[in-house]
This record gives C-alpha cells, structure tokens and sequence, in this order.
C-alpha cells in the first residue's frame, strides 16, 4: 500500500522552463543595458546557458555580460534573480488538481530537491504549494545532494515512511529515478528526454494527473 508520494521539484512541479521565460523577459526589460541585444536573442542565449538549471546563474551573467559587451555587474543580476524568480513561477498543469486528490487520499507528501535553501524554498511558495507538504528537504540545508541515496531515506525517515510504500516523482533520470528506486522506493519519470531515460525498471507519465491513474493501481 502507498503511504506517501514525494516530488522533485524543478521540471516536475515547477515548470522551469516557462517560469524562466517569464523571469528573463521580465529581467531584460526592468535592465536598459539588456536592450542593446534583442529580445528573443537574449531569452534563448540565457536558456542556453542555464542548460535545465544545472548551471548556477553567475556563470550565465558573467557569460551574458562577456558576450553582447554588457555595462551590467552579474552580481546585481544575480541577486536580482534570486529575490525575483519566485514571482514568476509557473506550476505544470494539474498541479493543484493532483496536490489535492493525493491529501484527500491521506497521503503523505513531501519534495526533495537539489539547490540553494532560500532560493528553491521561495520558490515553492511562489507556486503557493507549501502548505501541501508534510516535509521539504533542499539539499543546500541538509547537506546532501541527490543522487545520494541518504537524502531520500533521510526524507523518508523523517516523513515516517518505509521506502516500499513510498513513490518518488521526478523529471532527472539519475537523480531522480534511478536514485529513489536504489533507496528502495518506486519511482515515477515525469517523461523529459532532454537527459535520456531512466536506466531501471520504472513507472512514467506525461502530465502530473496521470499520477491518479498510477494511485488506482496500488
């Protein structure tokens, strides 16, 4: 029987593309320098850059400021992102829907995600989700980073949860799929080819409401 069901959070609940659309289009106009570049070519160097969000954004603005010849300070934009992003979050379609038919099934919920406390922490309120979980664990405060297995029993064990009743949901093959199922838990491929698939045996979906369907199962 399924107890709890954690997520990922970027490219799973999050839809960091989007979001990051949003944020840099925001950015480009809010800064007069940006705009002696173009617009489009802008936004799709720093998507580039950012590469799913695996690269940290000093490394994009230096890049951005060397490149179109920027009179910007990368650190004011850096900073800039970090207070500014979680106003422009968008979650995946059926976001609220899934959230909600997972607490009505009494469902332990919880996220683990890679990345900086404050920033991914403000993130999740700016999807206005926070409320919905039992646990978050953000690998900048518990210092440990997925694909280590320790992060997600350590979740696990803080949640009350066996890892044989526990589903993890995630976009990254490794990091989230292969790694939760080698923690002894079930693990559900947001379907994303951008880093390959999952090297185990696991569960997919498209759209977070498929998760439903998933549920039924067990």
């Amino acid at each position: 029987m399924i107890k709890g069901i954690l997520f990922d959070l970027d490219g799973t609940l999050l839809d960091r593309e989007q979001s990051l659309i949003a944020f840099v289009r925001n950015q480009y106009y809010r800064f007069q320098a940006f705009q002696n570049v173009e617009e489009q070519i802008f936004v799709q160097r720093f998507i580039e850059l950012d590469q799913k969000g695996y690269v940290w954004k000093d490394k994009v603005y230096q890049t951005l400021i060397n490149e179109f010849n920027l009179d910007l300070n990368w650190d004011e934009l850096l900073e800039d992102y970090i207070q500014s992003f979680q106003y422009h979050c968008i979650g995946f379609p059926g976001l609220i829907e899934i959230l909600d038919y997972l607490k009505g099934k009494q469902m332990k919920l919880g996220i683990i995600t890679n990345g900086f406390g404050r920033f991914q922490m403000n993130n999740i309120k700016g999807l206005d989700i926070d409320h919905y979980f039992d646990g978050i664990f953000i690998s900048e405060i518990e210092g440990l980073r997925k694909p280590d297995i320790k992060i997600f029993r350590r979740a696990l064990d803080r949640l009350g949860l066996e890892p044989q009743e526990s589903i993890f949901v995630g976009d990254h093959p490794v990091n989230d799929i292969d790694a939760s199922i080698n923690a002894g838990m079930k693990g559900i491929w947001k379907e994303d080819d951008y880093f390959g698939k999952p090297s185990t045996d696991y569960l997919s979906v498209k759209d977070l409401v498929e998760i439903k369907n998933i549920i039924e199962r067990f």
